[in-house]
């Protein structure tokens, strides 16, 4: 063979070897078919601890059952939600970040803090209630121990800042209480940090965001970047010390909304060991509705405004939502984002945040808490090996959570 010929094979074996997972998996037209569970399949899923990020079921349950799980009981199918215990064993899951959502209409209302603490008692009493099924989390050790009790490990996610009223010691009482994370804004930009969905006010975080950041890393509480702007992830990113997580965003490469993370901040978090959580909302995952579903949030905040009788707005609200139909995409639009943080930070920094039980539409074969073995499947199918797909599956969460931990172990020495 010509001297030429071996030297541009041997370029091309090393740009295989080397090139990112998802530059030589990318499906074709066939391979974007519905997804088939395998024995293979079945068998890896079973060795993961599948770790969702972010689940609203405690919204639910206050808004359609007053937060009584005599009125609403999980125990038994209940096909009006994404979530109940039968179809959480059929899916597998392992842990379970249970969002403990505070509505931002508290900022103007007043209130917040208490709402928190409303919701964060909700997931206690749910835990207390099916003991044979969940068991509260502190740590990554609770979590491989309480799996390893064939139980689903239960923690707790406070979405919403405004939720600790601007007070560090509500943040500390909080943590005391079992939350584990914080998203640092919801829909609406604070005093201290701003949304991805509304005008800024401080173009990234104030000081005293900055001591929340600082305060969250000295308790072990990870700062959660969903629903903040891109500053002021930049911002996080700068100041924290520990790793960070999205436990609810996608790619906005693939999917270009707001709610979705740059590639300049998925290389940060690279650097930084954090991970971004894929959320499955139509709306953020398949590129088209996207484009469509750009301007919800503010839509939702002018109803609010017109109709603040609360039938009333979900009249109007589901009124625009049929006025403005978007697609509802299928699991390869959400193993698209995956693929796309696997090339840009890396198979170490990707995983999973359904917000099961908080959004209105989810892509063909996402459907609700039994879908996660369809994630392996296609994650197998695209070429990930066995410990790639652990890692995406919850392992990274694990480890983010691990040296959350041994960081706030460290503070003071």
């Amino acid at each position: 063979m010509h001297t030429k010929h071996r030297f541009s094979l041997h370029i091309l074996a090393a740009c295989l070897i080397y090139a990112p997972l998802s530059v030589w998996a990318q499906p074709t037209t066939h391979d974007r078919d519905p997804i088939s569970l395998t024995d293979e399949g079945r068998r890896v899923h079973a060795t993961c601890i599948v770790i969702d990020g972010h689940n609203d079921l405690p919204y639910q349950m206050r808004k359609e059952a007053e937060s009584s799980f005599d009125q609403l009981d999980i125990a038994e199918a209940q096909p009006d939600l994404h979530t109940d215990i039968p179809r959480l064993r059929t899916g597998g899951l392992g842990a379970q970040f249970w969002s403990a959502y505070v509505p931002p209409s508290t900022i103007n209302d007043g209130g917040a803090a208490s709402y928190t603490l409303e919701q964060i008692d909700l997931i206690h009493r749910m835990v207390k209630r099916y003991p044979d099924t969940f068991e509260m989390a502190l740590t990554a050790d609770d979590i491989e121990r309480i799996h390893a009790d064939g139980k689903i490990a239960s923690m707790i996610g406070l979405e919403g800042g405004h939720g600790i009223e601007e007070s560090l010691a509500t943040l500390r009482m909080f943590y005391t209480l079992g939350v584990r994370y914080m998203t640092l804004t919801h829909s609406d930009s604070l005093s201290w940090c701003d949304s991805a969905t509304d005008d800024p006010i401080t173009g990234g975080l104030s000081p005293f965001g900055e001591k929340v950041v600082l305060e969250m890393n000295r308790l072990g509480m990870l700062a959660d970047i969903s629903h903040i702007s891109p500053d002021s992830m930049r911002h996080v990113l700068r100041v924290s010390k520990a790793p960070v997580i999205a436990s609810h965003s996608g790619a906005n490469t693939i999917a270009e909304h707001d709610r979705n993370v740059p590639d300049d901040v998925l290389e940060s978090i690279k650097d930084n060991g954090g991970v971004v959580m894929v959320n499955f909302f139509s709306g953020y995952v398949e590129p088209k509705a996207a484009k469509i579903m750009a301007e919800m949030f503010n839509v939702e905040r002018e109803l609010h405004e017109k109709y603040p009788n609360e039938e009333d707005y979900k009249q109007a609200k589901d009124a625009w939502r049929e006025a403005n139909p978007y697609p509802a995409g299928t699991i390869h639009d959400l193993i698209d984002h995956i693929d796309h943080i696997v090339k840009v930070a890396g198979i170490d920094h990707v995983g999973l945040g359904s917000d099961y039980d908080g959004v209105s539409k989810l892509p063909d074969q996402l459907d609700d808490v039994t879908s996660y073995p369809y994630i392996t499947q296609a994650l197998l199918n695209r070429g990930y090996d066995e410990d790639s797909v652990r890692k995406v599956m919850g392992g990274n969460v694990l480890r983010a959570m691990r040296e959350a931990e041994r960081v706030a172990r460290d503070w003071d020495k």
